[in-house]
Parts: C-alpha cells; structure tokens; sequence
C-alpha cells in the first residue's frame, strides 16, 4: 500500500490510542474509582479530550486524509482502505465543525455532571442535578448548531449515533411502532390474565448472581479470556480493542432480572466488538457501524435469545443449581412465564419487550422539545412524569425512578435514546434473516442452541465491524433497510400465545 495511506494509518493508529485512553479513564471512573479522585479525573479526562481533538481536527492530518483518498480512490469500493479513509475523513469532518472551547467545555461539564446525577439519583432529588443538565442542554444545542443540519437540531446529533436518520424517519417510525403494539398492550392489560413472576422476587446473593451472570454470559458466546464482567451504577458495554471487550452489570439482591438480563444485554455489545475482523484493529472499523446496530446485538442476546423457551430449556439447570431454596421447585415453563411477563414499570433497563419501546419514545419526545426549547430542565421531572402516564398509564413513585434513572443526559447525549428501539427493530430483522437463510436454525433455538446463529451474526454482522453504513449492512445481511414489520410480527405472535389471545 501507498505511502500516504501508511503514513496516515500510523496517525490513526495513535489517535485511537488516546481515544481508548480516554475510554478506559471514563471505564475505571465508573467501576472502580473511589469518588474522591473525581475533580482529578475530570480535569485527566478533559485534557485527553482536547489533545485528541486537537490531533483528530489538524490541518496536517486533514492534508494526510486528502492524499490518501487520492491513492485509493480507485480501489474497489468494497476494499478496507478505501473504507477506512472514508471514515475516518467523516469524523475528521464532524470534529472540525467543534470548536475547542466547545470540546473542552463538554468534558468538563458532563465530567461534573455525571457525578451530580449519581447523587441525585441516589438521593432521589432532582434538584442537585437540575443546574447541570441545563448545562448538557445547551452544549447539545451548540454542538447542533456548529454540526450543522437541514431540518431540525436533533437530525444533527441523532446522525452521530445512527448514520443517515432521521427525526422525521423516527418519529414516523415510532408511530408505527406503536399503532401496531399498544393495542396488543392493551388487550394484555384487559384481558386480566395474570402472570405470577414472584419467582424473580426473592432473595438471591448477589456474588452468586455473579457467578451464574458469567456462566449465562459465556454460554451465549462472550468470551472471558478477552473480557471482565464489572459492578456499576448504570451498566454498559466497552472496548478497548477486540481482545479487551468489558462489561457491566448491576445487581439486586431481591429481584434476579436487573443482573441477569443486564449481564446478557451488555454481553451482546461485546460480543459484536470481540468479533471485528482482527484487520480493524487500533482503526475506527473496530467498532460496530452505529448505535442502533449494537443495540440489535445487546437486545438479541437479551431477548430473542436470552427469554427464549429453547436457551432456558438448554440452561436453566445452571440457574437452579445456583438457586436450588429459590428455583429448585419452579419449572422452566413456569420461569419462562414469569421472566416474559407485560407489565408496564418504571425502569426502561428492565421493561419487558412489549413496552420497552414506550420508554424510549418518552425520551425521544423530552429531548426534542428540551433542544428546540420547548421544555426547560426545571420542568424535566413534571414533563416526565406527565409523558409515563400517557403512554404506559403509570407514575414513578421517585425521581429516581423517573427522569433520573439513565445516565446518558448527564454526559450530553442527546439523540443516542432512539438508537434503542431502532436496535429492537433491526434486532429482529437480523434474527428473521437467519432462520429465513438456515432452515435447520429454527429446530436448533428450540433445543437453545445458537452455534448457527452466532455464526450467522459473525458473518452477517459483528465481523464487519463499521466497514459499512448501518443500512448498507442491514441490506446486506437481510436484503432490505430497516422496516419495524418483523419486531411487530415477532411481540405479536410471542405475547399472543403467552397470553392465549
């Protein structure tokens, strides 16, 4: 290969070096740094920040993008190089639009922030986190603003996360969504049918809880010897390369569900990072191609897979010989029932499949009104509270429960919430696809085993990494763009013959 794209993969190389510096400070803060280091780490973590905007946004690299582009121009358009100059010349696009005092100030607000919300929210008060989301809030109005945009300020953001959409393609989305569910919803609520979930109810040892989470999480393909299973506030998935893909849950002492499920949906994200193609490496394709698409690996192996009858059948011999006073008694049709329940709750981590897309439309509607300014932070909680009994006819109890259960507004992430129900659509797409392409996988799921799949996934998805646009990959792997019909199908048909509809 030329000498311009070496030069330039070198600078690449040490720009994604400092990112996952960067990534693991922030990792470190949230699972094992004591709280008293935090002023110190914001200002760590700041200064990281701006010397990799400061070396991502050169004008000397930008010359290097440019030169390279040259030389690979008539590559194939299916070639990695010619792929990951393109890339990386849209992100060197996207950070240029920044401006450092921007950057700067971003790091430094939502390294405060993230600390005033975890008090917050364990205090259950709003109000000590009330000054710094209007903070986040207008640093995601600025940034709007400089990226750029053609509609509306939250295409510019929602584009970081899911290439190509939409506020309008969401928003007619959603509505489909949920003109489709809601009255499946409801027919679930009326028709008075109660399931008895009491089992998950009951006190389960956390190191114990642990200790299954691990065997659950490998049992579906994550891979321990280049990974680690950690305790957080607010769990989540991250890399530092496909060798060094970590995870973190959260744990209950009286209800197995947050751990359990939290374990496996996490486990999906690092899979998907575990199996980019070893080319990618220190390169922006080792990563996956968008939110929405990781978020279809993490809702797969939690729900298609994870509350699927077929996996518990394989595995729930594991789980009652973790819990044997707890489970011992209870079959697996009875635990399949119970951890498949419709309920509308409080929690969108551990809603179930049927109204978890409720939470996420909630979320999407706050924040397009908080960034056009029409909904101030002062009034988050009323607006919240107001939004949850309309679409899942509930009230939380707490804020804590309510407006401060995620951590993602504390770090200035507006329009990430979508990519979660765009990952439960594409999630079952994916999923279609592969029973369509392998007949025998159908027979396979219901003995729970998901060797084909995996396979299939690694093939159609995780090895490509972020080679191709989120729906260049989803057309690839099923044939068309994204389209909520299969998700539709899928609640319908599961929750139907759960609840004998």
């Amino acid at each position: 290969m030329s000498t311009h794209y070496n030069t330039l993969l070198e600078k690449v190389h040490e720009l994604n070096d400092l990112q996952k510096a960067i990534a693991l400070l922030h990792w470190d803060r949230e699972a094992i740094m004591p709280k008293a280091g935090m002023a110190e780490r914001v200002q760590q973590m700041t200064t990281l920040t701006r010397l990799a905007h400061r070396m991502g946004t050169s004008d000397k690299f930008g010359d290097l993008i440019e030169r390279a582009a040259e030389e690979v121009a008539d590559d194939d358009d299916e070639s990695t190089e010619k792929r990951l100059v393109a890339e990386v010349k849209w992100q060197y696009e996207q950070a240029r639009r920044l401006s450092p005092e921007l950057v700067k100030r971003r790091a430094e607000v939502t390294g405060k922030a993230n600390g005033a919300w975890q008090e917050a929210r364990a205090k259950a008060d709003f109000a000590l986190f009330e000054p710094y989301l209007e903070q986040t809030i207008d640093i995601a109005r600025e940034s709007a603003e400089q990226y750029g945009y053609d509609q509306q300020p939250y295409d510019a953001l929602l584009n970081l996360f899911e290439r190509g959409m939409t506020t309008d393609t969401v928003r007619k989305t959603f509505a489909a969504v949920s003109d489709a569910t809601v009255p499946l919803l409801q027919a679930i609520v009326s028709d008075g049918k109660q399931i008895d979930d009491s089992v998950l109810h009951q006190a389960f040892a956390v190191e114990s809880q642990k200790a299954v989470a691990r065997t659950i999480a490998t049992a579906v393909g994550y891979d321990f010897e280049r990974g680690y299973l950690g305790t957080v506030v607010h769990p989540f998935a991250t890399s530092f390369s496909r060798n060094d893909c970590r995870i973190t849950s959260r744990w209950y002492p009286d209800f197995l569900n947050p751990g359990l499920f939290g374990t496996l949906h996490e486990s999906g994200h690092a899979i998907y990072e575990q199996g980019t193609d070893a080319a990618f490496s220190r390169t922006p394709l080792a990563r996956g191609t968008s939110s929405g698409i990781h978020e279809s690996q993490s809702r797969l192996f939690e729900n298609l897979i994870g509350r699927s009858y077929g996996f518990w059948q394989a595995n729930y011999s594991a789980l009652q010989a973790a819990f044997p006073a707890q489970l011992g008694s209870v079959t697996c049709d009875q635990f399949y029932l119970a951890i498949n329940k419709v309920q509308p709750s409080f929690i969108r981590v551990e809603a179930d499949e049927l109204t978890y897309n409720l939470h996420i439309i909630l979320r999407f509607e706050l924040e397009i009104a908080l960034l056009n300014g029409d909904l101030q932070a002062h009034d988050v909680p009323t607006a919240w509270n107001d939004k949850m009994q309309q679409l899942l006819g509930i009230t939380p109890p707490s804020d804590a429960q309510g407006c401060l259960q995620d951590m993602h507004w504390s770090a200035a992430m507006f329009g990430y919430f979508p990519t979660y129900a765009l990952g439960n659509l594409y999630a079952v797409q994916l999923y279609d696809a592969a029973l369509a392409q392998l007949p025998a996988l159908k027979s396979e799921l219901e003995y729970g085993e998901i060797g084909g799949l995996f396979s299939w996934l690694h093939e159609n998805v995780h090895r490509h990494g972020k080679k191709y646009t989120p729906d260049e990959l989803v057309t690839r792997a099923t044939g068309q763009s994204l389209t909520h019909e299969p998700f539709v199908a899928y609640v319908t048909k599961k929750f139907s013959q759960i609840y004998g509809l």
